[in-house]
């Protein structure tokens, strides 16, 4: 063909770019008024359809993007033969918490964000598919897997959250006696008491610790370690060979400010706690009352923020407002949870900082007064620092304050354990390759090391560590 027979010719159009099969909802008008899930999951039909979209590649970069390397190329191309049981058992190789992740992983920045596929068009799904797969393996009786026998070695683990599980499930794998020390009555961390029921329904968290016990992994609940027991008793005394601490950070931070010790201003680390570890949402079915306000503000842009603000509006709230000091696109929250707090209701007010929570002769809050925000240079994390404007000061008319803005490590197990190393933040510090700290022996992960992150990025501590532990004690 010569060349202007080739410019002549009629180009191939490509075909447009795919999306992802839609995820099942509830009706906003409707979910904003009850706790029952938001999403509904895909049926066998629509993972079947997703999965086949999955080019199988020879090098897959997904796998790269999971912090807790599930095999997704071979559990997806299971999903695509209908073989569900099978690519569940394959995904709990390596994740212990598939229906969690399923449900409140970032996917989206994570391995989805990898996906060659994704890259012309939309990646495929596959947090829904891991979703999909281990609710189908639960409610069919997964079976159990085959364990190597016991080692004769024994480890203590403090936290049943994610990253304690995870290292539990891991360390359990390779033959291990495990034993969990819990502070709360309850398994999850915050899976229980910080994520809503209609965003993770609890009894997707005891199924997956349930899975857990029957492999062996030991529980015992109302343990503070630190005060009934301390980390060196546990391995002088007990005869625990390590110790993984993964305590989280659960002690909420405030804002310096005037107003915050008003009645009615509430951390959201509280707040979530008595709606979801406490069933204020079923009371008076439960005795745990919350006196959600008319006007609730949440300060903060992180996913917390929206669960704070998602759960305000279903306890009652006639309007729920976010007020971020940033802008729109600086929002850390997903962009799942953003989309669906808009949806529902919430409003938002960015680069937008409160200054002062405002009160009655009473000592409850009669509004909050806030100034607005411009962009200026770049801060040390690579965003635009938020600079206050002169002059632009403003009250909100509202009558509650949800303070969402983080959390900090608790000190109880870092001031009662000697030669471990500290940070200026209260956090663990740790060798980034095993997990140890400076006391031999002793490891920890998660929001004990990193401060509050993600849940996914917690599992991945907690299997660092197991490696580790593992590692630690079989020296080569």
């Amino acid at each position: 063909m010569t060349d202007s027979e080739k410019q002549a010719a009629p180009k191939k159009e490509r075909k447009p770019p795919t999306k992802k099969i839609p995820m099942p909802e509830q009706n906003p008008k409707v979910r904003s008024h009850n706790f029952d899930e938001v999403a509904l999951g895909y049926t066998a039909e629509q993972a079947i359809e997703e999965a086949k979209k999955c080019m199988q590649c020879r090098n897959p970069k997904c796998i790269s993007g999971c912090p807790v390397e599930v095999p997704i190329k071979e559990f997806v191309a299971l999903v695509v033969e209908g073989k569900f049981m099978e690519a569940a058992a394959k995904i709990k190789e390596t994740n212990s918490l598939p229906a969690i992740c399923g449900r409140v992983c970032p996917q989206e920045t994570q391995c989805e964000a990898s996906c060659i596929y994704g890259i012309r068009n939309e990646p495929i799904a596959i947090g829904r598919l891991e979703r999909f797969v281990s609710d189908y393996a639960r409610l069919h009786g997964e079976p159990l897997p085959d364990l190597p026998p016991k080692n004769g070695k024994k480890i203590a683990i403090i936290g049943a959250g994610p990253a304690g599980l995870t290292c539990a499930g891991d360390l359990t794998n390779m033959g291990y006696d495990v034993t969990i020390f819990e502070a709360f009555h309850k398994p999850g961390g915050v899976l229980v008491y910080g994520i809503p029921e209609f965003r993770l329904p609890k009894d997707i968290v005891m199924a997956e610790v349930e899975f857990l016990e029957k492999l062996g992994v030991q529980i015992r609940y109302n343990h503070v370690i630190g005060k009934i027991r301390s980390i060196t008793e546990l391995m002088e005394d007990d005869g625990y060979d390590a110790v993984f601490i993964g305590s989280g950070a659960g002690a909420p931070n405030f804002m310096r400010i005037d107003g915050m010790n008003l009645i009615n201003v509430f951390s959201a680390n509280e707040f979530l706690t008595r709606v979801n570890l406490m069933k204020a949402y079923e009371f008076p079915k439960y005795d745990t009352p919350v006196n959600i306000g008319k006007r609730v503000a949440v300060i903060g842009g992180g996913n917390v923020a929206m669960d704070a603000a998602r759960t305000s509006l279903r306890l009652g709230a006639d309007e729920v407002m976010i007020v971020y000091r940033r802008a729109r696109e600086q929002l850390p929250a997903r962009l799942e949870e953003v989309h669906h707090a808009e949806e529902e209701g919430v409003n938002f007010h960015f680069l937008v900082n409160p200054i002062e929570v405002l009160g009655n002769e009473k000592g409850s809050v009669s509004g909050m007064r806030c100034i607005r925000m411009e962009l200026g240079e770049p801060d040390e994390s690579g965003r635009q620092r938020p600079v206050a404007i002169e002059g632009s000061e403003f009250d909100l008319d509202v009558d509650m304050v949800i303070v969402a803005i983080g959390n900090s490590p608790n000190p109880i197990i870092p001031e009662s354990t000697p030669g471990l190393k500290i940070s200026r933040w209260g956090t663990i510090e740790i060798n980034e390759e095993t997990g140890m700290t400076d006391v031999p022996g002793v490891f920890a992960g998660g929001d004990i090391v990193t401060g509050a992150a993600t849940v996914i990025s917690a599992m991945g501590a907690g299997k660092r560590a197991a490696r580790g532990i593992h590692e630690f004690l079989n020296p080569a």
